[in-house]
C-alpha cells in the first residue's frame, strides 16, 4: 500500500507539474500571438490602404507618413521606457543599497523577477508613451527636416519665417515633453524616497532627486529662451491685458522681453542652487531659490500690467506706431496682399448707347439667373430618374461659337438611395447602378419665355453646344459607396424610353480584384457576398472611396481643401473635377489670424479628378510658395507641373481665399498708422436680400471688361461698404484668365459723395411704389418672391445694379422661373420681363432727361417719367380736394378759379399712367361738382 499510495502521488505530481508546464507554454503563446493578432490587425489597414494609393500612383506618399507614424511611435515608446527603466532602476538600487535585507520583499530582492518587474512596467509606461510623441504628428517632424526657407526675415530679431513656422513649434513640442516627462519622473522619485526618509540619508536618492531637478531647471531656461520670439506671435502682453498690435508690442519691446530671459537666468540660478541645497541635505533651502522664481514672475506680469496700463494705454498709438507698421507689412505680406493694383474709380453717370455697344460682352454675360434657384430647377427638369440628382450648380466659362460665354453647370449624379426599396439588391448597388451620367449646362445670361433656363447642353444622351464623348461619372461629389465594375453582368449605363442601355467600365484605375486582392477587399468591406460571388472575376476592378472630397483628403491629408469642387467638360470630351487645394500656416509673425491660429493661407495647387477613371492629379500653379517647396521635399512623387490647357481655361480664383484676402484687406487696406489705429476707413461686406432675409453678400464671377483691356475676362468681385453704413466705398476683384490669373485689384470709390451700395439698392427696390406693388401681388395667392443675386456691374467709369426676380408657385413641384428683371442706374431703377427691356428704359430714361454726364446734385431734380406720372396724379388730387373744400365753405369764386385750373390739367397731354390712375370716377366727381357749382 505504502509503495501504492507514493505511485499515486507521484503520478499526481507529475501532473500537476505537466499542467503547470502546460499553463506556462499557453501564457507564452498567448503573449506572443497577442501581439502578432494586432499587428496583424493593423498590418491588414496598412497593407489594402497601401494597394489602394499604389492604384493610384501615390504609393510613395503612403509609405513616407506611415514610416514617419512609425518611427515617431518607435521614438515615443523607447523615451518613455528609457527614462522609466532608469528612473525605476535607480529607485531599486537605492532601496537594495539604503535598506536592511530583511526589510525588503522577494520581489525586490530576487534580481531576476525585480528587473523583470521593471522591464514590464517600463514597457506599460513606454506604449502608454508612444501616442503622446505621436501627438506632434508626421507632418510637423517632416517639415523641420524637409524645410525650405522663406528667404523672408522678421523685422526684429531677423529670423527666417521658416524658423517660426517649422523650428519653433518643434522645439516648443520637445520642451513641453521632456518638461511632462521629468516632472513626472520627479513625482514618482519623491515619492518612492519618501518612504523611510530615504532622501534625507540616502545619497544615491539624493543625487537622483538632484538630477531630476537640474533636468527640470534646463527645460525651464529653455522655455523662457523661446518666448521672445513668441511675442511676434500674439496680441497678448500679460495674463489678463491684449495689445492692439497683433506681433511685438511696446510693452513686449520693453518688459517682456528682457523678462524672459532673466526668467531664464533665474531658473538655472535657482536649479544650481536647489542642487547644492539638496546636496548638503538642507531641505528648507529649496524654498528659497522656488519663491524667488515665482517673485520674478509675478513682478514680470505685474511691469507688463503697469507698462500697459500707464504708459502704453494713455498715448497708445505714439507708443505703438512702430509696432503697428510691421504688423501691417507683414500681415498683408502673409496673405498675399502686397501686389494688389489700386485704382480710383469715379463712379460717374456717363452711361449711354455707345457704352452699351463699346462693352458688348459684358453686357451680354450679365448673369440673369442665381444659381441657388437654378439648382431646383435641375433636380427638377433634368434628373429624369428617382436616382439622378444634382448637388450643386457651378458658374464657369467656356468660348462657344467663338465666343466668351459664362455658363451654369451641374454634374447628374447617381444617389442609389433613389431606388425603389425592391430595387436595392447586393447586386444592383454594388454592380449593376455604379455612375451618374452626363451634365446640364445652361447660359447665365439667357432665359426661354417662361422663365428657365436657356441650355447650352441637357438630355440623356447629352446634347447641345459641346460634345460630352465621356459623360460617365463613376467619380463625384454624391458617389460615397464603393462599385465592382467589369463584373459578368453589364452596368446600367442610361435610361433609353422603355429599356436602359448598359456600359462596361473601359479604364484600369481600379484595384482589380484577382488572387488576394479580393479576400483582402471582402474582408475590409465586410462582405462575405463580395468573395463567394460568381459575378467577379480576376478581370473585375473594385472602385473604392468615390467622394472626390473623400478621395483627395485620403491622398494628400496635408492640405485644406475647397468645399465647392466644380465639374468641366475637357476637349477631348471627357468631364474632370477641379478641387482648389490649400496650404495653410500658424505662427507666422506679425500676422493677424484668420481662423484659429491659422494666419498664412496660399492656393498653391489644383486637384483634378477624372470624373470617370478617378485618376488624380496634383497641379503646381505657385511654384514660389516656400510651403509648396517644403512638402515638394517630403513627397516629390505627389506633384505635377505644366498644366493641361484645357484645365488652365477653366481654373477659378476660390471665392474661400477671395473671402478670406477681401475680409483682411478692409482692415489692412489702411496704411496710415493712425487711420489704421483708430480703425477709421475699415471696409465690410455688403448685404443683400434673398427670399425676405438681408443676408452678407458673397462673392461672385462676372464676366466684364477691365478698362485697360480689350476683351472681356472672368473676375471673381465683391463691394465694400463702410463699417456701419451702406454706401458703396469700393469693390475688390480678381482676374482668373490666362496669365493674369491671380491678380488682385481694387477700385476705390469717391468718399466726398454717395454711391449706391447693394443694401441701399434693395431698400429702393423695396421702397418704390411699382415695383413693391407688384411683388407683394406676387407673394400673395401662394407664390414666393425669390429676390435673386444683385449684380453690382462695373462698366468703364460707372456702375449699373442688375438683380433677377424669381416666382415660384407654393406647388411641391413649381420651378422658380425668373419673371421680372431689376436694373438700377443711378436714381434710375426700373423693372421689365427682360433684361434688354429694362436697359433699354434706363437708356430711355437717361435720354428723356437730356443728361447723360449729370453730378449727384443734379439726380435731385431729374425725374423718371413714370414717377413724374404719379406726382401729376397726386397734384389733381390736391386741387380737387381744395375744390371741394372751398365749395363746403361757401367761397364759390375761389372755387371757380380751382375747377378752371383743373380742367387745364386734365387737357394737357397726359401720360398713360396718369389717365389710367385718374380713372373716370375722378372725372365723374369732377363733373358733378362743376354741375352743382354752375346751379348755384
Amino acid at each position: 500500500m505504502d509503495n501504492g499510495e507514493e505511485f499515486f502521488k507521484k503520478m499526481n505530481e507529475k501532473q500537476q507539474q505537466g499542467m503547470r508546464s502546460i499553463t506556462k507554454w499557453a501564457k507564452r503563446i498567448f503573449l506572443i500571438m497577442l501581439p502578432i493578432i494586432l499587428l496583424g490587425g493593423l498590418s491588414f489597414s496598412w497593407i489594402t490602404d497601401y494597394i489602394w494609393m499604389d492604384s493610384l500612383g501615390f504609393e510613395n506618399v503612403y509609405t513616407t507618413i506611415l514610416t514617419s507614424k512609425v518611427l515617431l511611435g518607435a521614438v515615443g515608446f523607447l523615451l518613455f521606457l528609457g527614462v522609466s527603466y532608469f528612473t525605476l532602476k535607480w529607485i531599486h538600487r537605492s532601496y537594495v543599497t539604503f535598506l536592511d535585507q530583511s526589510m525588503l520583499p522577494d520581489l525586490i530582492l530576487n534580481k531576476k523577477t525585480s528587473r523583470s518587474a521593471i522591464l514590464i512596467i517600463s514597457i506599460i509606461l513606454g506604449l502608454i508613451g508612444m501616442p503622446l510623441v505621436q501627438a506632434l504628428g508626421w507632418e510637423p517632424a517632416l517639415k523641420v527636416i524637409n524645410f525650405e526657407p522663406f528667404n523672408e526675415v522678421d523685422p526684429y530679431f531677423g529670423m527666417d519665417i521658416s524658423f517660426y513656422l517649422y523650428v519653433l513649434p518643434f522645439l516648443q513640442f520637445v520642451i513641453n515633453l521632456f518638461m511632462s516627462i521629468s516632472i513626472f519622473a520627479l513625482i514618482g522619485v519623491i515619492t518612492a524616497y519618501s518612504v523611510f526618509g530615504m532622501y534625507k540619508k540616502s545619497r544615491l536618492a539624493q543625487t537622483h532627486i538632484v538630477i531630476t531637478v537640474g533636468f527640470i531647471g534646463l527645460l525651464l531656461a529653455g522655455h523662457h529662451l523661446l518666448q521672445p520670439y513668441e511675442t511676434l506671435l500674439t496680441n497678448q502682453v500679460s495674463v489678463v491685458q491684449n495689445s492692439v498690435v497683433h506681433g511685438l508690442s511696446y510693452t513686449d519691446d520693453l518688459i517682456n522681453i528682457p523678462k524672459a530671459y532673466v526668467l531664464a537666468a533665474a531658473a538655472i540660478i535657482a536649479t544650481i542652487w536647489m542642487i547644492i541645497a539638496l546636496s548638503r541635505g538642507r531641505l528648507i533651502g529649496m524654498i528659497i531659490p522656488v519663491a524667488a522664481y515665482v517673485l520674478i514672475v509675478l513682478l514680470g506680469q505685474g511691469a507688463s500690467m503697469v507698462v500697459q496700463q500707464f504708459v502704453v494705454s494713455p498715448n497708445e498709438f505714439s507708443q505703438e506706431s512702430p509696432y503697428l507698421e510691421n504688423n501691417i507689412d507683414l500681415t498683408r505680406q502673409a496673405y498675399g496682399l502686397n501686389d494688389i493694383t489700386v485704382n480710383d474709380h469715379p463712379g460717374n453717370y456717363t452711361l449711354d448707347e455707345e457704352m452699351i455697344e463699346r462693352n458688348e460682352g459684358t453686357i451680354s454675360n450679365v448673369r440673369i439667373n442665381d444659381a441657388r434657384p437654378l439648382l431646383d430647377v435641375y433636380n427638377q427638369r433634368e434628373t429624369f430618374r428617382q436616382y439622378y440628382e444634382y448637388n450643386d450648380i457651378d458658374v464657369d466659362r467656356y468660348v462657344i461659337d467663338g465666343e466668351y460665354q459664362q455658363v451654369f453647370t451641374g454634374a447628374r449624379e447617381l444617389n442609389t438611395s433613389g431606388l425603389p426599396d425592391q430595387a436595392k439588391t447586393w447586386v444592383n448597388e454594388n454592380l449593376r447602378y455604379t455612375h451618374g451620367y452626363g451634365i446640364t449646362m445652361s447660359h447665365a445670361n439667357q432665359i426661354t419665355n417662361q422663365g428657365l433656363p436657356e441650355h447650352l447642353v441637357n438630355n440623356i444622351p447629352p446634347e447641345g453646344e459641346l460634345n460630352v464623348e465621356r459623360p460617365q461619372i463613376y467619380f463625384g461629389e454624391e458617389t460615397n459607396k464603393n462599385v465592382i465594375v467589369n463584373a459578368e453582368s453589364d452596368e446600367f449605363d442610361y435610361p433609353a424610353g422603355e429599356v436602359n442601355e448598359s456600359t462596361r467600365f473601359s479604364a484600369e484605375s481600379g484595384i482589380e480584384l484577382g488572387g488576394l486582392n479580393r479576400l483582402l477587399f471582402a474582408i475590409k468591406e465586410g462582405s462575405f457576398r463580395m468573395f463567394v460571388s460568381d459575378q467577379l472575376s480576376s478581370e473585375s476592378q473594385f472602385l473604392e472611396t468615390r467622394d472626390i472630397m473623400e478621395r483627395v483628403n485620403r491622398i494628400a491629408p496635408f492640405f485644406d481643401y475647397d468645399q465647392d469642387p466644380y465639374i468641366v467638360v475637357r476637349d477631348d470630351g471627357s468631364l474632370a473635377w477641379i478641387i482648389d487645394a490649400y496650404l495653410t500656416a500658424e505662427n507666422y509673425p506679425y500676422s493677424e489670424n484668420y481662423e484659429g491660429d491659422n494666419n498664412f493661407i496660399r492656393n498653391s495647387v489644383k486637384v483634378v479628378v477624372d470624373a470617370y477613371t478617378g485618376e488624380v492629379d496634383y497641379y503646381v500653379v505657385d511654384e514660389e510658395d516656400p510651403l509648396l517647396k517644403t512638402y515638394a521635399n517630403i513627397f516629390p512623387d505627389l506633384f505635377s507641373y505644366g498644366v493641361p490647357e484645357d484645365i488652365q481655361a477653366h481654373f477659378r480664383y476660390p471665392e474661400m481665399l477671395f473671402k478670406i484676402q477681401a475680409d483682411m484687406y478692409g482692415t489692412y487696406h489702411m496704411s496710415n498708422l493712425e487711420v489704421f489705429y483708430n480703425r477709421e476707413d475699415a471696409w465690410e461686406f455688403p448685404t443683400e436680400k434673398y427670399f425676405d432675409t438681408d443676408i452678407t453678400m458673397e462673392p461672385y464671377y462676372i464676366t466684364m471688361q477691365l478698362q485697360e483691356e480689350d476683351t472681356e475676362e472672368f473676375v471673381l468681385m465683391l463691394p465694400y461698404t463702410p463699417k456701419n453704413r451702406q454706401n458703396m466705398i469700393a469693390w475688390m476683384g480678381v482676374r482668373n484668365d490666362g496669365e493674369n490669373y491671380g491678380e488682385l485689384m481694387v477700385h476705390r470709390f469717391p468718399k466726398q459723395r454717395n454711391i449706391y451700395g447693394p443694401q441701399q439698392i434693395e431698400n429702393r427696390i423695396n421702397q418704390d411704389s411699382t415695383i413693391s406693388q407688384q411683388l407683394n401681388l406676387w407673394s400673395q395667392g401662394g407664390s414666393s418672391v425669390i429676390r435673386g443675386n444683385l449684380i453690382v456691374l462695373p462698366i468703364e467709369d460707372t456702375v449699373m445694379y442688375v438683380e433677377p426676380i424669381y416666382i415660384e408657385s407654393s406647388n411641391a413641384t413649381s420651378l422658380p422661373e425668373v419673371k421680372q428683371i431689376v436694373i438700377a442706374y443711378g436714381d434710375y431703377i426700373v423693372m421689365e420681363e427682360t433684361f434688354d427691356r429694362a436697359l433699354n428704359r434706363i437708356l430711355q430714361l437717361i435720354e428723356a432727361n437730356g443728361e447723360v454726364d449729370f453730378s449727384e446734385e443734379d439726380l435731385e431734380d431729374i425725374e423718371d417719367p413714370a414717377l413724374g406720372a404719379e406726382q401729376k396724379l397726386q397734384d389733381i388730387a390736391e386741387l380737387f380736394e381744395n375744390y371741394q373744400e372751398e365749395l363746403s365753405n361757401g367761397n364759390w369764386t375761389e372755387a371757380a378759379e380751382i375747377l378752371v385750373e383743373l380742367e387745364n390739367e386734365l387737357a394737357d397731354e397726359m401720360p398713360d399712367e396718369l389717365e389710367e390712375e385718374l380713372g373716370e370716377e375722378l372725372e365723374g366727381d369732377l363733373e358733378e361738382s362743376s354741375e352743382e357749382n354752375s346751379e348755384e
